[in-house]
C-alpha cells in the first residue's frame, strides 16, 4: 500500500476498519482460475485508489465487497460484520443501509424518471420516508444537478448528469462505505475532474469509508491511499489448488 504525501488524508482518524478480508477465495467455475483474496483492510474514513489489470479482481473484489457475490472460503468484515456469514437476504439488507455502489455502467433504469431512479435506494433500504425528497433536492443541489431534469426520463440526460444521479443514488442512504467501479471511462477530461471533486466533497462531508477502482493511473492524485490488487490477490488454476 502506497501513501501519497501530496494529499491530505482522509477527515476521519479513527483506527477502527472499514474492511478486514482475511483468505477470501472465489470462482466462477471450474474453468476459471479461483481468484484468492489473502489479506486486506481498510480504515474507516480512509479513500483508497484500488489499480490493477483487466481482469485482475478488481470487480470480482466490489461485488463480495457489496454482498453481491459471496466468498466460498474466508471472511469479509464490514465495519465489526462479517457479511460472508449472512444469509443472502440479511446481505442484501446490510448492502441497502450501509453500502453504496456506483457501477460502470450506472445500473440506471432508462425508462423512469431521475427522481424514481434514485428513489430506488431507499425503497431497497425500506427507509422511504417524507425526508427522502427533501434529502434528495439537497443532494441534487449539491452535485449541480438541474431540479428540472428531477422528472425527466434518465435517459435524457448527457452521460456526466447520469453519472451524478449514480452517485445521488448511491448516497441517499448516507452509506458508511462507497464502492466505485471504474466510473469516468466514458468522460472526457473536464467532466472526469468535475466527478472526482464532487465526489470527494460528498465523502469528505459525510465521512464515508470509499473503495475507488479504476486503471487510469491520473486519478491517483486525488487519493491518499493508493494500493495494487496484486498486493493481496492472486489467481490459483485448479491444477495448482491440487
Amino acid at each position: 500500500m502506497q501513501k501519497n504525501p501530496n494529499v491530505v488524508p482522509s477527515t476521519n482518524e479513527s483506527s477502527s476498519l472499514a474492511i478486514e478480508l482475511n483468505d477470501v477465495e472465489h470462482a466462477y467455475g471450474h474453468e476459471h482460475p479461483r481468484l484468492s483474496f489473502s489479506h486486506w483492510s481498510v480504515k474507516a474514513g480512509e479513500h483508497v485508489f484500488l489499480y490493477g489489470d483487466s481482469g485482475s479482481g478488481k470487480s470480482t473484489l466490489l461485488n463480495l465487497l457489496s454482498g453481491i457475490l459471496s466468498s466460498q472460503t474466508g471472511s469479509i468484515r464490514l465495519f465489526d460484520t462479517d457479511i460472508s456469514q449472512l444469509s443472502n437476504s440479511a446481505r442484501d439488507r446490510f448492502r441497502a443501509e450501509n453500502i453504496g455502489v456506483v457501477f460502470q455502467q450506472f445500473n440506471l433504469v432508462p425508462y423512469l424518471s431521475v427522481s424514481r431512479n434514485i428513489e430506488l435506494a431507499a425503497f431497497l433500504a425500506k427507509s422511504r420516508n417524507e425526508e427522502t425528497l427533501e434529502k434528495i433536492e439537497q443532494l441534487v443541489s449539491a452535485l449541480k444537478l438541474p431540479h428540472s431534469a428531477l422528472h425527466s426520463p434518465v435517459s435524457s440526460l448527457s452521460i456526466g448528469q447520469q453519472q451524478r444521479v449514480a452517485i445521488i443514488r448511491a448516497f441517499l442512504n448516507s452509506p458508511k462505505l462507497l464502492l466505485i467501479d471504474e466510473p469516468t471511462s466514458a468522460l472526457d477530461e473536464t467532466a472526469k475532474n468535475a466527478f472526482m471533486t464532487h465526489l470527494l466533497a460528498m465523502c469528505g462531508h459525510q465521512g464515508t469509508t470509499m473503495v475507488f477502482v479504476s486503471h487510469d493511473s491520473s486519478l491517483k492524485k486525488y487519493f491518499s491511499v493508493h494500493t495494487p490488487i496484486s498486493s493481496f490477490c492472486s489467481a490459483v488454476t485448479n491444477r495448482e489448488a491440487s
